[in-house]
């Protein structure tokens, strides 16, 4: 089922678009005469969304209606194949629009988005509730046995099939009628509240004028401050919501207060009283999914979306967070513990707070592992992490990137370069790291056009990462955290499982795989940033040259588990929260602070006024409603995938070929266990995570290596 419909059946992101006319031609619809085919952005206008969306599913219609009229009996290739092809435009029009909403929005914009969405959303339950078009592919389903199909095609025609059912193709009349307006309905919804949190964040921001407030930021965090001040025709220093200004100022700034004021400005985006508050937004939603479920006869919405991905019901997320908390509930006690008696051993007779916490852990880590992290930043120089990062997918896979000067970017920050493997053109890729008011926080991975190779036509990817990363300030470049290193390496993971995909269907390229799976090839990259032999490639002093000191490594490595328990509690909460909107058996009429709180497993005090829900855009504006557990599922699956890395040695062609050919390639051409089992040779277990997290120990017994259980501490509480 071609992409336009998928993304509408997720209930992803929304339709960038605008009520404007526009002349006859619209290069939105007009073949792209540029190098590798890629956007013209600078030729393309706001107010040409509409009118080429709307021409654009005209054109799906009419390929749609070919597929239903012709009277060759129903093929897979008449059929399935001719359906993941259909509407060719409306793809590339909506994947250009999804991406730079996300990036680079506007008023203007964000008004055409709820115009135009409706219409998409239509054209999407047409298609998929439309009784001629199933009758086809169920006949070729329900031939399936007989038609001699590879595994790809198997795999896209249970797709297909599942797709339509599970939008509601067997309804009747009336419900498939409700049905279609739930559906509208979510996406204007899911939209908004992605604009809600984004309005909120740029809303705020903290304008401080006294140099006293400033004590304990970092120098770099206290120049970005100033010049963002400058930009906005200030004096003194101006701190926003962005992670690279909000981050180090909780983690360093000395002034309590202060860290107070913006704790609670982050943690209630979306649930302020004013005209962005998600909390109606919320309630509609959860209500809306569940229906929607029920509809099609599942208990509730988290069993409906789970049906297709690896976990496949309730219960088995149920027991794999269970499992989880039991393993990590007794360290994450401990270290907040450790915490409190670190801060009260320095003077403190108060009660840690929200707002105290990573500034007095940071001072922890600072004494118990002699180390500032802020030291590391002059090693990691964004252009010299993003040549080592480049240089690590050379070592592995043998690719090169190179510069595109002549390739046209959406912005001025945006860097984008050709891939190659040896002199085979892979695709290209869209770097766009920094901050801005167009830009909704965090950092991600998509595509402006994916993969596909139908009849020896081969169509290579546009990949793009967008990041939120510390900007250059003056004549200083841009030097990143360890975090903010980790975080390029994810992303980059994501895009390289986007760029080496080599199959058939678009629809089952690259990331195009079970969601609770898609994490896996992003985290798996990240176990490379605590190997020396990867950070001795690249981290040199932006002003010396000198390689970063082998003690900052070890410090590095030393501290990977600091607060390992407290953090994978805190990442379990978020998957509760998701799970306990998403398993709802009636409308929620509670309190959205009450509901939170108490599916939580709280580790410090309760903060009135201050809930993740209401900007939780990952389940509520994203693709991952019930299924945020998949970051610590595909954690699980990394830590065991790296452990084969480790053992033949990082840099490992071989391994490395073997995880290319067998996983990265693969797209979702077949089950994410299958192409697990391909590469280990075995199914997943938990014990490298466990050991990796610090939660059990190796004891070495005879010579023979066995592992501890982890204590079972109390039971996880199903939501």
């Amino acid at each position: 089922m071609n992409k336009i419909v998928k993304k509408i059946m997720i209930m992803t992101f929304a339709v960038t678009a605008s009520v404007a006319a526009y002349g006859q031609s619209n290069p939105l619809l007009e073949a792209w005469n540029t190098k590798h085919q890629t956007p013209p952005f600078s030729k393309i206008k706001v107010e040409q969304y509409v009118p080429a969306t709307r021409e654009a599913i005209k054109e799906a219609e009419a390929d749609i209606n070919a597929i239903i009229k012709q009277k060759e009996k129903p093929t897979f290739e008449n059929t399935i194949v001719a359906m993941d092809q259909a509407g060719e435009k409306p793809d590339r029009v909506t994947e250009l629009l999804f991406n730079l909403n996300e990036c680079c929005t506007s008023d203007q914009m964000q008004e055409a988005v709820m115009t135009i969405l409706p219409e998409i959303t239509r054209y999407s339950n047409w298609v998929s509730m439309n009784e001629k078009l199933f009758a086809r592919v169920k006949k070729v389903y329900d031939n399936r046995d007989k038609l001699n199909l590879t595994t790809e095609q198997k795999v896209l025609l249970d797709d297909t099939y599942r797709s339509f059912v599970k939008n509601g193709v067997n309804l009747p009349k009336k419900e498939k009628e409700r049905f279609a307006k739930i559906s509208e309905e979510l996406s204007q919804l899911t939209q908004k509240f992605n604009q809600n949190v984004l309005a909120d964040n740029n809303e705020y921001y903290l304008h401080v004028t006294n140099k006293k407030d400033l004590r304990g930021l970092p120098e770099n965090a206290v120049a970005a401050a100033k010049e963002e001040a400058e930009q906005r025709n200030l004096s003194g220093w101006v701190f926003t919501l962005d992670y690279p200004s909000f981050g180090p100022f909780m983690m360093y700034a000395d002034n309590r207060d202060l860290r107070e004021q913006m704790w609670r400005a982050y943690n209630s985006r979306g649930f302020r009283k004013n005209a962005n508050n998600n909390d109606a937004n919320i309630r509609r939603i959860a209500e809306l999914r569940m229906e929607m479920a029920r509809m099609l006869g599942y208990d509730n919405y988290a069993a409906y979306a789970l049906s297709d991905k690896m976990a496949k019901d309730v219960a088995t997320v149920g027991k794999f967070m269970q499992d989880l908390q039991n393993s990590a509930i007794r360290q994450a006690r401990l270290d907040v513990k450790e915490v409190q008696q670190f801060a009260s051993d320095h003077g403190v007779e108060y009660e840690l707070q929200r707002w105290d916490f990573s500034y007095w852990s940071e001072k922890l880590k600072k004494q118990k592992y002699s180390f500032d992290a802020e030291l590391l930043r002059p090693y990691f120089q964004l252009d010299k992490v993003r040549q080592g990062i480049f240089d690590l997918y050379g070592t592995l896979y043998g690719v090169k990137f190179v510069e595109a000067a002549d390739i046209e970017v959406y912005h001025p920050d945006v860097k984008v370069y050709e891939v190659y493997d040896g002199t085979r053109f892979m695709g290209v890729l869209y770097l766009d790291m920094y901050p801005r008011a167009s830009k909704r926080s965090g950092a991600w991975m998509t595509e402006f056009r994916g993969q596909s190779n139908v009849d020896g036509k081969e169509v290579r990817p546009l990949i793009q990462v967008v990041c939120n990363f510390t900007k250059p300030v003056g004549d200083k470049p841009s030097l990143l955290s360890f975090d903010e290193v980790e975080t390029f390496m994810h992303e980059m993971g994501h895009a390289m499982h986007g760029m080496m995909t080599d199959v058939t269907y678009s629809s089952l390229s690259g990331t195009n795989v079970k969601h609770d799976f898609v994490e896996t090839m992003s985290q798996v990259m990240e176990n490379w940033c605590y190997e020396p032999q990867f950070l001795n490639t690249f981290a040199k002093h932006y002003e010396t040259g000198d390689t970063i000191p082998a003690e900052y490594i070890k410090k590095i490595k030393e501290s990977e588990n600091f607060l390992s328990g407290y953090a994978c509690i805190r990442q379990l909460n978020y998957g509760n929260i998701d799970m306990a909107y998403h398993t709802l058996q009636a409308p929620l009429k509670e309190d959205l602070e009450e509901f939170e709180h108490k599916n939580m497993v709280e580790m410090l005090p309760v903060v009135k006024g201050a809930i993740s829900s209401p900007a939780f855009t990952h389940i509520f504006s994203g693709g991952y409603a019930a299924g945020y557990y998949g970051y610590k599922w595909a954690e699980v699956l990394d830590a065991d995938i790296f452990s084969k890395f480790k053992k033949d040695g990082i840099f490992n062609k071989q391994t490395a070929a073997d995880f290319r050919n067998k996983i990265l390639s693969r797209g979702g051409t077949d089950d994410p266990s299958v192409l697990f089992r391909n590469f280990m040779g075995r199914d997943p277990n938990n014990q490298a995570f466990l050991i990796r997290s610090g939660f059990i120990k190796p004891l070495v017994l005879d010579k023979k290596p066995m592992l501890r259980k982890p204590e079972r501490v109390e039971k996880f509480e199903k939501r």
